[in-house]
């Protein structure tokens, strides 16, 4: 079994889009899920999706759904410790996760591969992407056993950036290219709906 279990992050509120549910946003005349959950699922030793509310709305994409159990909107990292505690309940021989958001529908197909070659090179804790000279700290290898010390910074810290958490421990940054287009590239806001629909036409 392959080692990595891949979280969807979907728990986030979407307020630049009016509240909707950026997963379910059609592109290439598919929900970004669906795209997602077929670039990553082959990478994965299975998904899961990490959403808030009612978990029916995702009921076509056949993923197990967990919420976050931290209280009130904890952003990212609660998503990721959601994560790590549904992976240590059910799957016992999985010792890492990697970590997606949601809106990010051109997710490259070395991305796990990558991800863990870079962590065992340099003998790091977290191995995190990085195109355009920026740092996607949530799209993400993590391994599951932080996930007390990430309840801790969560609960007792009230620790909100991801970048801040990941700070505490040795990591990597691997880099993609940003050519033909840029595999991180995130659904924000109504216009970045019409460039993701110009690069899955020429994908």
């Amino acid at each position: 079994m392959r080692e990595a279990y891949g979280i969807i992050l979907a728990g986030g509120q979407a307020r630049r889009l009016g509240g909707v549910d950026k997963a379910l946003i059609a592109v290439g005349g598919e929900p970004i899920l669906k795209r997602l959950a077929r670039g990553l699922g082959d990478q994965c030793a299975g998904l899961a999706l990490n959403a808030n509310g009612d978990p029916a709305r995702f009921a076509e994409f056949g993923l197990a759904v967990v919420a976050d159990d931290i209280a009130g909107f904890a952003g990212p990292l609660a998503g990721v410790l959601a994560g790590m505690d549904y992976v240590a309940a059910n799957f016992a021989g999985i010792s890492d996760i990697v970590t997606v958001p949601a809106d990010t529908p051109f997710i490259p197909r070395d991305l796990v591969a990558r991800l863990r070659d870079a962590r065992d090179e340099a003998g790091a804790d977290i191995a995190v992407a990085r195109s355009g000279e920026r740092d996607h700290h949530a799209i993400a290898l993590w391994p599951v056993p932080l996930r007390g010390e990430l309840r801790r910074a969560l609960v007792d810290e009230e620790l909100r950036k991801v970048a801040a958490f990941i700070e505490r421990f040795k990591h990597v940054a691997v880099e993609w290219p940003t050519e033909p287009h840029d595999p991180f590239f995130n659904v924000n806001r109504p216009e970045d709906v019409e460039r993701a629909e110009a690069v899955a036409a020429q994908t």
